[in-house]
Parts: structure tokens; sequence; C-alpha cells
């Protein structure tokens, strides 16, 4: 599949993938290393980079993305700034909402990542009202909406699925599927898998390999340009293997920082981790597959790693050294048209 992408998008690709890893590990130790800096419950987006990146690649900068909770993968992926992604989870001026978004609610509409919920499938309905906005304005935008398997179970997704389908929005509901609220026995859900549902109700749903860069990527591009010849909406179930640092209620870096060179031999990962670092790392897995494919060198990627981490640290001394919104603006941009 990584045939359809040129030597240099497969490259492009990987250093996305890299920096939203570094990023997130960034933020795991914002929150070990630093008392109160993170206040409350926050999720990363490790063991998904393969989707988000691989689908914004197919993507151009008039397209709109809408996120979730983990939202600091999707902007990245979309071309945000790791700098002011970082700044904007510790709540610093410099950030992309100056602070006042958090982690949860990172958004950055000049890339066209108008909005983001923490509330579970809360973007959905936003998503379907962008999507019909580009189809009322005769715009050649496509819409994109990520959400996890636990928004299958809101009342919300019936609702913009079925408005989608009836009124042929350009719009692709994105569902990855890492397991967190179903589980892999679907005991929350009375579907005997996810994907029946959007194909009751006559939307074209495709199931996919989440961790599979080219797979993720030909099924992107080919959605987009379908959707944007007015053949949507269409719904993806992209499969994705849980990180074991999820697992509590906060992230922890049960394995320590990714080394780049356990694409080839994972024997100095921890034993209990080892096996998803060494067959469900999407990271690591597409390392790999460059190495095996023959047009990119273990030494290659190692020296881009380097680069993105120095990029990344950089990006974690930027959020740190910034500084907090003044408290006299609280109230600014709280109102439109008014106190700002």
């Amino acid at each position: 599949m990584l045939a359809d992408i040129s030597r240099e998008e497969q490259l492009g690709i990987l250093r996305k993938m890299l920096m939203i890893r570094r990023a997130e590990e960034h933020v795991i130790r914002f929150n070990e290393d630093y008392k109160d800096l993170i206040r409350g419950h926050f999720h990363v987006y490790i063991g998904q980079e393969a989707t988000g990146v691989s689908v914004c690649a197919a993507l151009t900068s008039a397209d709109y993305v809408f996120s979730t909770h983990r939202n600091h993968g999707h902007v990245i992926a979309k071309g945000g700034d790791p700098k002011k992604v970082l700044a904007e989870i510790i709540g610093r001026e410099t950030g992309y909402c100056r602070g006042r978004a958090g982690t949860f609610h990172v958004a950055a509409p000049e890339l066209r990542i108008v909005h983001t919920s923490a509330i579970v499938g809360g973007c959905l309905a936003l998503a379907a009202g962008t999507a019909f906005a580009s189809q009322v304005q005769e715009a050649s935008a496509v819409t994109v909406v990520f959400f996890g398997d636990g928004a299958m179970e809101e009342g919300v997704f019936y609702e913009a699925l079925n408005m989608a389908k009836l009124w042929q929005l350009p719009l692709i509901f994105l569902m990855e599927n890492n397991y967190r609220r179903a589980g892999r026995s679907g005991t929350s859900h009375s579907a005997t898998e996810l994907a029946n549902v959007p194909r009751a109700l006559n939307v074209d749903t495709t199931v996919i390999d989440g961790g599979n860069v080219g797979l993720v990527y030909k099924t992107a591009s080919d959605l987009v340009r379908r959707t944007r010849a007015g053949e949507g909406p269409f719904f993806v179930e992209a499969r994705t293997h849980p990180w074991p640092g999820n697992e509590g209620a906060h992230p922890k870096l049960v394995a320590g920082a990714t080394h780049i060179a356990w694409a080839w031999d994972a024997s100095g990962v921890p034993e209990k981790m080892r096996s998803w670092y060494a067959e469900g790392d999407p990271v690591l897995l597409y390392a790999r597959e460059l190495v095996e494919q023959g047009g990119v060198s273990r030494d290659e990627i190692q020296q881009l790693d380097a680069e993105v981490r120095k990029d990344a640290d950089e990006a974690a001394r930027f959020a740190l050294e910034s500084p907090l919104p003044d408290p006299q603006a609280a109230v600014n941009f709280a109102y439109a048209g008014g106190g700002n």
C-alpha cells in the first residue's frame, strides 16, 4: 500500500507520528514531574498515531477536522504547532486558545479544527453542521469527525449519522476503535459488530486496521475523493491496539519513552509490555515497514527521530517557559462582539 505514497510523503507521515509520540510523552512527564501543572485528568493519543496522521495526510488545508478528548494528536496531524499544543495543554497564554481550553479542548480554527469537545460524541453534531454549511455554500471542503467506540452509545451519533445520510453530507465519520468503552467483547453495546450500526442506516461502511499506514491512507484518500464528488457520507471503523499505558486513571510511561530501535529489537521493553511494542505499536511497525520495503535505512529513521526529539524538547521548554494568562483577562473572548 505504501507504493501509493511518495518517499517524501512516507517520511513526512513518520515525522508527524513521531512528533505526536514525543509530544504526548512530554504531556505525561508534565503530569509526573511537576506538581499541579496539569490539574485533573488528561488523555493521550499514543497507539493511534497511524490513523490520525494518515487520514489528515489525505486532506487539504481547506478540509475540516473535529476531534475528541484525545485531540493533541489530531491537531498535530493536521499541521498544528507542537509548541502551541503543549502550551495550551498546560494553560499558557501562547497556546492555541490562549490557555483557556486546556488539554481537553485544543482547537485551531486556522487549521480548520474549529472546535474540540471532551464530551463523548460532542463534536458529531457540530461536524454534521459544518458539512451541511459546506454543502449549502457549494464548497469542496470535506469534514472528518474523529470519535471513539464509546460515542456510538450516544443519541447524537444516531441523529448525526441519520441526518448526514438523508442529506448526503460531505462528511466522513472516523471511529477510532481502541476498545476503551466497549471492549473487544462489545459487552456495552448490543450490536454484534459496531460497523453494523451505520450499515443499518445504509451508510457506506469500511472496517480497517487503524495501525496500517498504507491502508488507512488509501482508504481515506479514496473516501475523500468520493466525498468531494458528492457520494458521502461514509463511515470508517479504524481498529487500533490499546496502549498499555492508558490502563490507569492517568496515562503512565509504563515502558519509559519509546526507543525507535525497538522497531527491530524489542528485547529492551519490559516483558509485560513487550508484545504491544513488538506487534501493536503503529510508530514502530511503520518504521519497520519503511526499512523492510527498502526505501529508507535504519540510520535515516534514527536520525529523523533524533530531530523530532529535539523539536519536541524545544516545544516542551517553550510551553513551560510561556506565561500564564493575565487573570484580569479571564472574561476576554467569553462573549461575541464584546469584552475582548
